[in-house]
């Protein structure tokens, strides 16, 4: 497993941790959901957090489940927590780094109106970013349609794309970019329109 997807499984199972400190009733498919995760994904972390110790699961009726977190799972969850403080001031920088990068090749090349695909931290990092530059987000989309406006788009779905022109879409997400890139292929994006995050020239 390379550094980058050691951070993001890492990153998943804070998150998991975080969840289920908050609410032990939470399900498996509500955790999907929140997150961003698939429901598969989030059934292997499951077991590999109880499999350290840092969960117990508890059956209750109609076939559901009950996480806690254990003493020593408390106590993960601090470091973590610490951990990703951290991390997230290298997130920060790096992104600021990439982004900055990104938008000045695309200053260059004279695009005017760009979309940003996903809305975790590094959405709101490329959103700073993106003021430096004279380039118009014209529209935020996501997997799943979000109530909460981001920076003043209400967040679309993938599919909507096809309704609203932009000359480029920025996958702008640090746990989802490899699914996201992937839904806009099915969406019918072509491959050279899409950008990640310090690459000008896709991936595809």
């Amino acid at each position: 497993m390379n550094n980058k997807n050691h951070q993001a499984d890492d990153y998943r199972s804070f998150l998991l941790l975080d969840e289920i400190s908050k609410n032990d009733e939470i399900t498996q498919r509500d955790l999907s959901k929140k997150l961003g995760i698939a429901l598969g994904l989030i059934n292997s972390y499951i077991k590999n957090l109880a499999s350290k110790g840092y969960i117990t699961v508890s059956a209750i009726p109609r076939k559901r489940y009950k996480y806690y977190l254990t003493p020593e799972g408390f106590i993960e969850k601090t470091r973590m927590t610490y951990h990703h403080l951290q991390n997230f001031t290298n997130l920060y920088r790096n992104a600021r780094q990439d982004f900055q990068k990104l938008f000045y090749n695309l200053h260059k090349e004279n695009i005017k109106k760009v979309i940003f695909c996903g809305t975790d931290e590094v959405a709101e990092i490329a959103y700073i970013t993106l003021y430096e530059f004279d380039i118009e987000l014209v529209a935020v989309v996501d997997i799943e349609r979000h109530e909460q406006k981001f920076f003043g788009h209400s967040p679309m779905l993938i599919q909507d794309l096809k309704d609203i022109s932009c000359d480029r879409v920025i996958v702008t997400s640090f746990l989802k970019e490899e699914v996201l890139y992937s839904e806009l292929l099915k969406a019918g994006v072509p491959s050279e329109k899409i950008l990640l995050r310090g690459n000008t020239k896709g991936v595809g």
